[in-house]
């Protein structure tokens, strides 16, 4: 190798006669460019990374929104079911029903339909039943209530409950107003709930006055046309807005326009400011039978929240590529004096060398004679100066080839260079090359042979020991290196031969989780371990050595309920030589129950008998979390029973139990009453304590085989196996008991209203829930705080 090819560059790559400034300049651009690259990428990645969350955003608005339009209809849905189901609807009952359906609607209200010829009974029937004048009104052209105009049909409002501190105007007729009338005749032609175009509401706050009209027929089973209509008045700020954030926290500004009305008017937008950025999204929510187009556009309180962080790379990439290049000119102009004096000592040793080369004549000699060993100088920069007759018999080079030419470095196997470099480079704290690090060596190993590969001339690879040292003058200076090779080819490949089965043991047990194992079942059904890694202690606590000794130890560490059918799949293993796999419980002294699984697969052998390779692993862990999912899977978490899952899973096993064997099961509903109050008055939190409270004063009175489940909010179910009705009857009534005989901290006395319900031959599941379901809610209507059975409706 010539002998310039080695000279050391800056940093490896930054040429020794390269100007200082030159260099500084060149890393000052190229950190610039870098830091304008990363800058962009940063960019780019903000961008994207803003879309994602603004469509996150959009995405959960538009699911939260679209939930309570759906909501409002079913709420209207129920009200209706409530009349049609009732044969006669007091103002008393409608009160206590649409109350609480109030949660984000303005009003719900009932209303009638009166023919002409109806007109004056009707009036007088309501008169005499308020103890006041009742009459069917309308607004006159001043804007003031009137007796309505005769017509052929009136739709007057009997029945409100409202939020308004105005209340109702009862009696108004509804077919008087062309935006209620459009949407009651909708609604009767289609039979389903209609939507009225956007009106403003009467007794709110302007802001809250923009609404809509929910209406929904109401139609007995055997009459073709409706009997009345039951509505609900929706301020559009009301429903959208209760529950968002504030608008100087809001990211998102919103606009609802209803896409049937020909004017675009805008039912509901967002109070805070519209951002900076582009982003928006529309979506579409439904609502009756009418359409809704959702806007979406980005806050301002949105752009403060994602901000680039663009100016600060730009900032410290610029300051750090500054940096960087002022470090370099200084290391770069210390190198260049240094080497000068280098070149000046260098010079020095030149003439020193000529009175060296005769010593070099004698010292040949006397190497030449040392045949079996390899002995290479090397002068300060590694080029080889002495390669004597061993060295030449070992690598096959002839000196010719070699002095001068050749460096120690090539030589050697180029990956044991490297790996040597960087882990004297780690020990020792500085950068060790590669061309020196077969003869730098640590303070522990000084004068200590190693273990090399050298490159043979024919390309072959030749293991040796090396032992290196430093030549000195007659001043003690450094002036090179002296390495002695020793070949341990032969010597090497006997200890690996030795030592192969030990290697291969060491990995199957140090890369197989548990323990591994040779197990052989001989005749009369004898099992021993024919071999037991160090693994299978942790498994049973027992020791490998005691293991093939015993390997009925092992049998006596399973749990009792698992031996037997342990033992059998042993011997079915071994009769059709299939695999074998169990999963299986073990006692242990030290560490109590664990939980093991085995896999083995066996062969037969010559003379008879099977052996089994195989290993054991503690799936302890995996159990736990199994069963630490499924409880909290079934677990309601706020009250610690179980949740509706788990009750839909029982009373579908119980239904499959009364099938097959019948017998009798009975279901108890409850639902706390005036719960909303309490949340209301109290806070959320007294509300939890409540439930919890509830719970436990139920779960203190339930037998051991009730089933007791959360079913929703405030409301509870008891699923009793093996009870009939009068059973069932009595166990509320415990529990009814139970409730108010002890109030409770902040929140007094709390009652709830219990339904009972049992099964009937060829009932099923819903008829069930159904009945239970029906006695809470007659119960809740005979004032509450009481326990009904089921009953069947005329």
């Amino acid at each position: 190798m010539p002998m310039h090819a080695v000279r050391p560059k800056v940093l490896g790559f930054i040429s020794e006669q390269a100007s200082a400034w030159l260099v500084a300049l060149v890393v000052l651009l190229a950190g610039g460019a870098l830091t304008l690259i990363v800058a962009w990428a940063a960019t780019d990645l903000y961008q994207q990374q803003v879309r994602q969350r603004f469509q996150l955003l959009v995405n959960e608005r538009y699911t939260r929104l679209q939930e309570r339009f759906e909501e409002q209809e079913q709420r209207l849905a129920s009200l209706q079911r409530f009349f049609v189901n009732s044969s006669n609807v007091s103002r008393a009952e409608f009160d206590g029903f649409a109350q609480p359906l109030l949660l984000r609607a303005h009003a719900y209200a009932w209303a009638p339909r009166i023919l002409r010829d109806q007109r004056s009974a009707f009036e007088q029937k309501i008169s005499r039943q308020r103890g006041a004048p009742f009459a069917i009104r309308e607004l006159n052209a001043s804007g003031e209530l009137a007796p309505a105009l005769e017509r052929d049909e009136y739709v007057p409002v009997l029945y409100s409950q409202t939020q308004s501190l105005l209340g109702s105007p009862l009696g108004f007729d509804l077919l008087a107003q062309p935006l209620r009338r459009s949407a009651l005749e909708r609604a009767q032609k289609s039979g389903k709930t209609a939507v009225s175009q956007p009106m403003q509401l009467v007794g709110v706050e302007p802001a809250y006055a923009a609404g809509v009209l929910l209406v929904a027929p109401v139609s007995k089973l055997s009459a073709a046309e409706p009997s009345g209509f039951v509505m609900a008045v929706i301020s559009m700020r009301q429903l959208v807005a209760d529950g968002l954030p504030k608008p100087n926290r809001d990211n998102l500004v919103m606009q609802i326009v209803d896409t049937s009305d020909t004017q675009q008017r805008v039912l509901y937008a967002s109070s805070n400011a519209v951002g900076a950025s582009d982003l928006s999204a529309a979506r579409r929510l439904t609502l009756g039978d009418h359409v809704y187009a959702l806007t979406v556009q980005a806050s301002r309180v949105f752009d403060q929240a994602n901000r680039s962080s663009t100016s600060t790379i730009l900032s410290m990439g610029g300051l750090l590529s500054l940096l960087l290049s002022a470090l370099l000119y200084v290391l770069v102009s210390q190198r260049q004096r240094a080497l000068k004096l280098v070149e000046q000592r260098t010079e020095q040793l030149r003439l020193r060398e000529q009175e060296l080369r005769g010593a070099h004549g004698q010292l040949r000699s006397v190497l030449n004679a040392a045949t079996q060993v390899a002995i290479i100088a090397t002068d300060l920069r590694g080029v080889i100066s002495t390669f004597n007759a061993g060295a030449e018999q070992m690598l096959g080079y002839k000196a010719e080839q070699v002095l001068g030419r050749m460096t120690l470095e090539s030589l050697h196997l180029g990956a044991e260079l490297d790996a040597r470099s960087a882990s004297l480079s780690a020990a020792m704290g500085k950068r060790i090359v590669p061309s020196q690090a077969m003869l730098v060596q640590t303070p522990d190993n000084l004068h200590e042979a190693r273990e090399w590969t050298l490159l043979r001339e024919d390309g072959s690879r030749l293991t040796v020991n090396m032992l290196g040292t430093v030549l000195l003058d007659d001043h003690g200076l450094w002036v090179g290196h002296l390495a002695i090779y020793l070949d341990v080819t032969e010597q090497k490949r006997a200890f690996e031969a030795l030592a192969a089965r030990d290697r291969l043991l060491k990995k199957l047990s140090a890369h197989v989780p548990g323990g591994i194992f040779q197990f052989i079942l001989e005749h009369q059904d004898n099992g021993r371990f024919i071999y037991a890694s160090d693994g299978m202690r942790d498994i049973y606590e027992i020791d490998p050595g005691l293991l093939q000794q015993d390997a009925g130890k092992v049998f006596e560490r399973i749990h009792p309920q698992d031996v037997e059918r342990v033992q059998l799949s042993i011997r079915l293993s071994a009769l059709q030589l299939s695999h074998w796999r169990e999963e299986y419980r073990v006692l242990l002294p030290q560490r109590g129950l664990r939980w093991i699984r085995g896999e083995a697969t066996p062969e037969e052998l010559p003379g008879g008998g099977t052996l089994w390779h195989g290993y054991v692993s503690d799936i302890s862990d995996l159990k736990r979390v199994e069963e630490e999912l499924r409880a909290l899977s079934i677990t309601d978490s706020l009250t610690g029973i179980h949740n509706r899952r788990y009750f839909q899973d029982r009373l579908k096993a119980e239904m499959l139990r009364l099938n097959r064997t019948s017998g009798a099961l009975s279901l108890i509903m409850l639902d706390i009453d005036h719960f909303k109050r309490i949340n209301d008055q109290h806070g959320h939190a007294v509300g939890d304590g409540v439930l919890q409270e509830v719970c436990k004063r139920i779960s203190q009175r339930l037998r051991r085989t009730d089933v007791f489940c959360r079913l929703g909010g405030e409301e509870f179910g008891v699923l009793c196996p093996h009870t009939d009705g009068e059973q069932a009857y009595s166990l509320a009534m415990q529990l009814w008991q139970s409730l108010r005989s002890a109030p409770m901290d902040a929140v007094g006395t709390v009652t709830a209203s219990f339904g009972v319900a049992s099964w009937r031959v060829d009932d099923g599941i819903d008829g069930l829930l159904l009945r239970a379901d029906s006695a809470v809610y007659v119960a809740k209507q005979a004032g509450r705080d009481r326990v009904q059975a089921q009953r069947l409706r005329a």
